[in-house]
């Protein structure tokens, strides 16, 4: 696992200094070692934001490897953004807002700065939340934009992909917290691997499968080096994420 200084940082920017508080302790459910920040209320702990609160979240979220900012309302966009005026030019380089909502976003940021993705991984984890699809997510989810289903590309391209079906047998189910740490051992592996059709780096879509005690995953790859990762994940489910 990366050492904290070597990780992305991410800072939650609200207007509530108990909602920024509270999304860490969310984030921090399902990434325990990821480095958090809360940038919520003014000074005075009224309603509001505050440079020098938000100024702070960021030195605390960024160890060299920079952080990403997820902000609530408009004006803490502003504040966050006055914020990065005034850093130098290398720690501004390394430094993002990202345009995800809150909650989802900064979860989806949390979970992938835990896994130790760079910088362009975090945001783009964080953007998943964002509401519109790629065309990659959307071949994930079993139909590509041009209507031609997973299974049929993968005898279309000729290569045998490797699969295992394992049975949730955790109490509750594909949960967040299970959803996490099959996002984080995914994340290990190089190469592409799906759960039900859906990426499995992708801690919204897994979340999105609704997945209950009893249900069926599928873990599959395309990649005749991914298999490792199908049984790493199929031993990480079978054992129940740790839960059972």
């Amino acid at each position: 696992m990366a050492d904290p200084g070597e990780r992305v940082g991410v800072v939650f920017v609200s207007h509530s200094e108990q909602i920024a508080r509270g999304l860490v302790d969310l984030a921090r459910q399902m990434a325990p070692t990821a480095v958090l920040a809360a940038a919520g209320g003014t000074d005075d702990g009224r309603i509001g934001t505050s440079f020098d609160r938000v100024s702070a979240a960021i030195a605390e979220a960024d160890r060299g490897a920079g952080a990403v900012l997820l902000c609530d309302l408009g004006s803490a966009i502003l504040t966050a953004e006055t914020a990065l005026e005034f850093l130098d030019d290398a720690q501004r380089e390394r430094v993002r807002i990202v345009d995800a909502p809150l909650v989802e976003g900064g979860v989806a940021a949390a979970v992938a700065a835990e896994a130790g993705e760079p910088l362009a991984g975090v945001v783009a984890a964080a953007q998943t939340a964002g509401g519109a699809a790629s065309g990659e997510q959307r071949s994930a989810e079993g139909t590509s934009t041009s209507g031609v289903s997973e299974e049929a590309s993968d005898r279309e391209s000729g290569l045998p992909a490797l699969r295992r079906t394992v049975t949730l047998v955790n109490e509750d189910g594909l949960h967040a917290r299970p959803a996490a740490e099959l996002v984080k051992l995914a994340s290990k592996y190089p190469q592409r691997v799906t759960v039900n059709g859906v990426d499995a780096k992708s801690l919204l879509a897994i979340m999105a499968l609704g997945l209950h005690r009893g249900a069926e995953i599928e873990i599959v790859t395309e990649d005749p080096a991914g298999e490792p990762a199908i049984e790493a994940i199929a031993d990480l489910a079978a054992s129940g994420f740790g839960e059972a």
